[in-house]
């Protein structure tokens, strides 16, 4: 039993220096995969290992994503295929369609103010928080300064440190106790983050120097509330009506929706999510950081105090038109890191037809817009199961074992069940197949 033990361990010294194939049979040989395992990852790879050990360490195989293209879009006049990469049946399909009745009023209208990466440097033990402050705001034109000469090259492509914020920061207790720095640096078409902590790394040590205070931390905020994107759209209620339901209930009832979730924050998290789901399949399509976009998107949401829906949606004033609009940060990049490394992010950018990130960004926010309305389209009309339980079917006969044209053949009669199962496409395929024995003779 104790050898078994050790023969297990995941302490396995020097792993990192390891190529992949014998990291792969190290973890055979300590029994954390199996013979079959081994070769699955070996032989199951998009991505060279020069490329995928540069994003990851330990790297011992990739994990395949469908990537699909939403259609349909117009954003700021201009025609849009969209890249998607999401793992959920109905995201591609419900975005595609929405678009489709956006489409009709001329497309999304989108706008992105400027592309500014915010920057903290926190310092703690202060003789007196209120002169070092003081001390800071009348010398922000120097740190400006330093900073740019940290990083000229920045400065070089047009951007730079553009602001200077200094705030002290109260603990629970209320007593001043902290003094952070804000850079608000304009990273152009990078997504920034080594340029910022270049910067800040460079600017601790002087201005800890000029405090004679303590350094607690030097690092981005993914809180991007100095780059907001706002998308717009409208569309024509009488384009709303159903088989039973007129087009201004569908619209009062989508409004109603939108703004309860403002009210319930159990309301406002899966109203919210479903805005994601669009956005995270586009910012993972293009290279991007979807944790990043997450976290400052959730917490712009939060910015009242109380989290609240994302988006809004209203009548106009004539009663025509249902008028949604989206406001997020959204500061992505269209090089540097992985959207320059994986070839994928680099073809996703052709699809879409841009290499400009203020661009991306009016397309990512259009796509939550869109994705926003086809959820509350559905749950106030048919409700969400009927269009994602359809796509789930084809995903519920490839896990029962169908294969090819089987697996048109099993979703197919799936979609006719009252009850849509894996037990219910295991007894189908089952069926299938054995309708296609041919007959045997009589002994």
């Amino acid at each position: 039993m104790k050898g078994t033990a050790m023969n297990e361990t995941s302490n396995l010294s020097k792993f990192y220096k390891k190529n992949r194939e014998e990291r792969l049979s190290l973890l055979r040989d300590k029994r954390f995969l199996t013979q079959e395992a081994m070769a699955y990852f070996l032989e199951n790879n998009l991505l060279t290992d020069e490329i995928a050990d540069h994003l990851i360490e330990n790297q011992v195989g990739q994990f395949p994503l469908p990537l699909g293209v939403a259609l349909n879009f117009i954003v700021n006049g201009k025609d849009v295929v969209v890249p998607m990469v999401v793992e959920e049946p109905s995201v591609v399909a419900a975005c595609s369609n929405a678009a489709r009745y956006v489409r009709k009023t001329g497309g999304f209208k989108a706008v992105s103010g400027e592309r500014l990466q915010t920057g903290q440097l926190i310092f703690y033990d202060l003789t007196d928080v209120d002169y070092a402050k003081n001390y800071l705001e009348e010398n922000k034109a120097e740190i400006i300064a330093l900073a740019d000469q940290i990083h000229p090259s920045i400065v070089r492509r047009g951007g730079g440190t553009q602001e200077v914020v200094i705030e002290i920061i109260k603990d629970k207790q209320g007593v001043s106790q902290y003094l952070t720095v804000y850079l608000h640096i304009d990273v152009q078409e990078a997504m920034g983050a080594n340029i910022v902590n270049t910067i800040l790394e460079g600017l601790q040590p002087i201005l800890a120097d000029w405090l004679k205070a303590k350094p607690l931390l030097s690092i981005l905020s993914n809180y991007n509330d100095q780059t907001l994107t706002t998308a717009t759209c409208e569309i024509q209620v009488s384009d709303l009506a159903t088989t039973t339901l007129s087009g201004s209930l569908v619209a009062e009832k989508i409004i109603r929706a939108s703004d309860y979730a403002s009210l319930d924050t159990y309301r406002a998290v899966t109203h919210n999510k479903g805005i994601m789901n669009g956005i995270d399949s586009v910012v993972i399509a293009t290279g991007n950081d979807f944790r990043a976009v997450e976290a400052a998107a959730h917490a712009f949401a939060s910015r009242t105090g109380r989290y609240r829906a994302m988006s809004q949606w209203q009548l106009s004033n004539d009663g025509k038109y249902l008028q949604g609009s989206l406001t997020l940060p959204m500061l992505i990049g269209s090089l540097g890191g992985a959207v320059s490394v994986l070839p994928i992010a680099k073809l996703s950018q052709e699809l879409m037809k841009t290499s400009s990130s203020k661009e991306m960004a009016n397309i990512i926010v259009s796509v939550g817009l869109a994705q926003n309305f086809a959820a509350l389209r559905a749950l106030v009309t048919e409700g969400i199961q009927k269009g994602h339980m359809s796509l789930h079917a084809n995903a519920l006969a490839i896990h029962a074992g169908a294969a090819g044209e089987e697996i048109n053949q099993v979703a197919e009669q799936l979609r006719q069940k009252d009850n849509m199962t894996l037990e219910t496409a295991h007894q189908l395929l089952e069926a299938l197949r054995d309708a296609k024995k041919p007959n045997e003779l009589p002994q």
